[in-house]
């Protein structure tokens, strides 16, 4: 089963001015399509492999055979944290989470403010390329935030990604520059929390 580049859920300029049209252009079908492309030609000396899902792949990831295990992390990661990524953004957005992941953040963090800035402190002190996410965190069943490098994905650990900053510099420099505070700050306003309860409550459920 061939990996598939996602459509977008929107138009590239869509979700302007905080996340800038060229970017998602470049970043959705140039970057995005290119993890796609090399986790299809990792995957085609395996063809028990290529019948999984992105998700039962990276899940089982220690069944992965070595020659290729770094190869399916980084872009069969790269592939399914865009993938989330896409969805869980879009226009006339933002504002705070409502819901049942409004609850959990309120429980976990305090308040909506001091949640945003442990998430945007683990997206500043990433060092180099990274994400900055929320999980559910399977074992302890509660959502946490955590920072992963490159293209790690929170399901090789067995948690369930619900809400990622891409804090690769493909995802905001051209807007941004060095500036990746400001990009996380501007961000916030693009949030589709719509998608994440949706996540949150299919993790919560074991789905």
């Amino acid at each position: 089963m061939a990996h598939s580049l996602p459509a977008l859920p929107y138009a590239f300029n869509a979700l302007e001015p905080h996340v800038d049209a060229l970017t998602m252009e470049i970043h959705s079908q140039r970057h995005h399509k290119a993890y796609v492309d090399n986790l299809n030609k990792a995957l085609e000396p395996h063809a028990d492999l290529q019948k999984h899902d992105i998700v039962a792949l990276l899940r089982n990831i220690k069944t992965v055979p070595d020659a290729i295990r770094q190869a399916v992390i980084n872009n069969g990661g790269g592939h399914h944290n865009h993938a989330i990524f896409w969805e869980i953004m879009a226009p006339s957005a933002g504002g705070e989470p409502t819901g049942a992941i409004g609850d959990a953040i309120k429980a976990a963090f305090g308040d909506f403010a001091k949640f945003k800035d442990t998430v945007k402190q683990n997206a500043l002190t990433q060092f180099g390329s990274g994400w900055s996410w929320l999980i559910w965190n399977t074992a302890a069943g509660k959502i946490e935030a955590i920072k992963k490098p490159n293209q790690d994905s929170p399901l090789m650990d067995g948690n369930v990604p619900l809400l990622g900053i891409d804090v690769w510099e493909h995802a905001y420099y051209l807007k941004y520059q060095n500036k990746r505070a400001d990009y996380v700050d501007a961000w916030w306003n693009v949030v589709n929390w719509n998608k994440v309860n949706e996540l949150f409550a299919n993790a919560k459920a074991g789905k």
